[in-house]
């Protein structure tokens, strides 16, 4: 695949005209990886991968695990996002799980590449900063969440999220597109499952949710009552 086109598709350098980017791909500072099949672990706490790194096709999913061994899930990652750490620069992935939800692709720089880039290309910094900034209001916003809320309100603003970054509107209600079973929506709150069932039974009587097997639509209605602050399409 054209490496000036995978660029292009990142969406750091999404403003930018397509000299600039050639004039970034001849820098040779980004790097491709091979595919990564689905339920690979990209990265463990044990093995913090250094650098930074793009998905450029796919979807990763960043968790922790709590004293319980239940996973909390941090974030899900897509095509354009960024991950990864530097002496100089942190997206916060440091101690963290990092699992493809599906077949995924993603591309690396290193520090030196990276601080070359900036020298190159100062304007970018400021996507790197706005893209950094998201990240953590988004962090802020699912901890307040887990500490002031109840398991449905929980429930609701995670499929909000899920469906303001990834539905499809059909006929009044929001299709996430993820496989998403009872288990995956827990693993996400660092509830269980039981419970979950049992939030998602009652949400599925009132219209507000409709389920099948790994699928969920979220009615329009509710998702513009609750959609969050940070989370983009």
């Amino acid at each position: 695949m054209n490496k000036l086109w995978y660029l292009s598709q990142i969406s750091i350098f999404e403003e930018m005209s397509r000299e600039e980017i050639r004039e970034i791909d001849q820098l040779d500072t980004i790097h491709h990886f091979n595919w990564i099949t689905k339920n690979t672990l990209v990265q463990t706490p044990e093995s913090t991968r250094e650098g930074l790194y793009f998905v450029k096709e796919g979807k990763l999913r960043l968790y922790k695990l709590n004293d319980s061994g239940k996973q909390f899930t941090l974030g899900i990652l897509t095509r354009g996002n960024i991950f990864g750490e530097l002496n100089s620069f942190s997206f916060g992935t440091r101690g963290v799980y990092i699992e493809a939800m599906e077949s995924s692709l993603i591309c690396s720089m290193s520090e030196p590449q990276f601080e070359r880039l900036m020298i190159n290309r100062p304007q970018l910094a400021l996507k790197f900063l706005k893209a950094l900034s998201d990240r953590l209001n988004e962090r802020e916003e699912q901890l307040e969440q887990l500490a002031l809320h109840g398991l449905r309100k929980r429930v609701l603003h995670l499929l909000s999220t899920l469906s303001a970054k990834f539905g499809v509107i059909q006929d009044g209600y929001a299709l996430i597109d993820l496989p998403l079973s009872h288990q995956e929506i827990a693993n996400m709150l660092g509830a269980s499952r039981e419970a979950v069932s049992g939030v998602m039974s009652e949400l599925a009587k009132e219209g507000v949710v409709k389920t099948s097997r790994l699928s969920v639509q979220l009615a329009v209605t509710i998702l513009e009552e609750n959609i969050p602050r940070n989370s983009t399409h």
